[in-house]
């Protein structure tokens, strides 16, 4: 499912009304109709009562109109407080204020202080609020008279329903610009903003419904959108059915090259989540000493030992005992536990010229190369990159602070510009393929904050790789079952204090129920019945 931009939704809506011919009126009148039933589904049943709707003077405000009228129709208390001068408002947004005008709803314009002051108690005795305030144009901060309002409405604490996006919020990064509705539930338009699902608007606008107002498929398609909500309808048609006649032969071998002195766990975390993935074998490459250590902590798991340092690290002088394992094995996972011995940095640079396996390199493999990018440009072969905003602030040379600013831009510019499929992880997850296309995963959850995650999605995303998904496909698919497996686990347990090994020992059953059909909703839920899809993932 397409995650639109608020440029690239404008576009679509332009085209849908110049070239396609249909009305903006009708595509409001569309909007508003969709948004009044979610709203009475998803909040006025649970706090009936007295309905306030708080407009601006954009199109935001004339969804919020329709509302009103609607919510008239059926006999529900509802008042407009416009928080502008009515000559500000024009266009399709003017004529529904004027049908509200003839209905007789009330509209009580709230300008200036002295309005707002004089109709205070009256604000007050509103039991929801309905935010047709500011709409997904808004990219500076919030100010003055609607700062005002904004900030009223959180201090009520009364459910608050949004209209498009909550007022406040950058409808492409998903920041606060300056103070935000904290919304029960949104419904969005034609399809989901990138704010939406990425942090913190994510937490910001509660349940959200995409409400399909009549945008045709092809207008959308020709604006060539290219960030996209990962679904599991279009997961499960990526990974193959496996054959009645499936033998661990064919359904692949995955080297391991992982572990150091005190580091062992996550060499054996990043082994069994690719067995848990469905990897038909495993070998776990190690520095000779933890050999013994290693096969009494795996069962399923064959390990190799490898030369070590005198520190107990991979040595690069194991370049050619691992090049000759590689014959029959199909994806190379490097990094968990490894350390960052300048021997094994070397290593590493060598591999990645040379050996001809798709590589999926996490934690200490990304510190030994975030010196040195310009080994990444010597690949033989796919590259897929899983780092923490941490890790992506060594490799990019960016602050933490700026990549979680805007972890698309940052994710996307990187994976163009070094030709390598990246994992930014974190709430939100983000991949990022070469042509610039961008995925965010809606499953996962504050409990994964933990030891121990990201060896088992390494594993996980290898293990996919293995069995002979296609690159994108592999990782969009680890980073859905891996949040799905912990989602499971929270709703199971408790919102936090599983272990990684539990993920990874839940895998099985999230992939189960993807393959099945699945019943975990991604967070915030998001609702199947009136999502349109779009056009397929590319």
């Amino acid at each position: 499912m397409y995650l639109v931009t608020a440029d690239e939704m404008q576009r679509m809506d332009r085209a849908t009304i110049d070239s396609f011919g249909i009305p903006g009126r009708l595509l409001m009148e569309n909007a508003g109709r969709g948004a009044t039933a979610f709203f009475l589904e998803s909040v006025f049943r649970h706090h009936p009562g007295n309905v306030g709707i708080a407009a601006g003077h954009g199109n935001n405000a004339g969804d919020g109109f329709v509302m009103a009228r609607y919510l008239h129709q059926k006999g529900i208390p509802a008042t407009v407080f416009l928080f502008s001068q009515r000559g500000r408002i024009t266009g399709d947004a003017a004529a529904n204020l004027k049908l509200l005008d003839s209905m007789g709803v009330p509209v009580m314009e709230l300008a200036d202080a002295a309005a707002f002051k004089s109709r205070e108690s009256l604000l007050r005795h509103q039991d929801t609020w309905i935010d047709a305030i500011l709409g997904t144009g808004l990219t500076s901060d919030v100010r003055e008279h609607f700062k005002t309002a904004i900030d009223f409405i959180n201090q009520q604490e009364r459910p608050a329903f949004a209209v498009d996006i909550a007022s406040g919020l950058n409808a492409d990064s998903g920041q606060v610009c300056g103070v935000c509705i904290q919304a029960a539930a949104t419904a969005t338009f034609g399809f989901a903003k990138v704010g939406h699902l990425s942090y913190p608007g994510r937490t910001l606008t509660g349940r959200l419904k995409v409400i399909d107002i009549g945008i045709p498929p092809h207008v959308a398609a020709s604006v060539g959108c290219r960030q996209h909500l990962i679904t599991p309808g279009t997961l499960k048609k990526e990974i193959p059915e496996r054959s009645a006649a499936a033998h661990k032969g064919r359904t692949g071998h995955l080297l391991v090259l992982a572990g150091s002195p005190g580091k062992t766990g996550a060499a054996a975390m990043t082994a069994t989540a690719a067995m848990r993935a469905g990897a038909g074998l495993v070998t776990l490459g190690v520095p000779r000493s933890l050999s013994h250590v290693m096969a009494a902590m795996l069962t399923e798991v064959m390990t190799v030992d490898l030369p070590e340092t005198a520190q107990g690290n991979l040595d690069e002088s194991a370049q050619e005992a691992i090049m000759s394992i590689t014959a029959d094995k199909r994806c190379i996972a490097i990094g968990p536990g490894l350390g960052t011995n300048a021997s094994t940095g070397r290593l590493l640079g060598r591999l990645i010229a040379q050996c001809p396996l798709p590589m999926v390199i996490d934690a200490d493999g990304l510190n030994l190369i975030a010196g040195n990018l310009s080994i990444l440009s010597t690949r033989r072969s796919p590259i897929v990159l899983t780092p923490h905003p941490g890790e992506m602030a060594r490799l990019s040379g960016h602050t933490a602070a700026d990549i979680q600013h805007d972890r698309i831009g940052h994710a996307r510019s990187f994976a163009k510009r070094h030709r390598v499929y990246l994992v930014l992880k974190g709430a939100a997850t983000v991949i990022a393929r070469p042509d610039g296309n961008v995925f965010v995963n809606p499953t996962g959850n504050p409990g994964m904050a933990a030891g121990g995650m990201g060896d088992v999605l390494t594993g996980l995303i290898a293990g996919l790789i293995t069995q002979g998904l296609e690159i994108s496909a592999a990782a969009r698919a680890g980073v859905y079952l891996h949040g799905a497996a912990a989602d499971w686990l929270m709703r199971q347990k408790s919102p936090f204090g599983y272990l990684a090994t539990e993920v990874m020992h839940a895998l099985p059953h999230a992939m189960g129920k993807l393959l099945g059909g699945g019943d975990s909703l991604p967070w915030p839920a998001i609702d199947p019945l009136l999502c349109p899809t779009g056009p397929t993932e590319p």
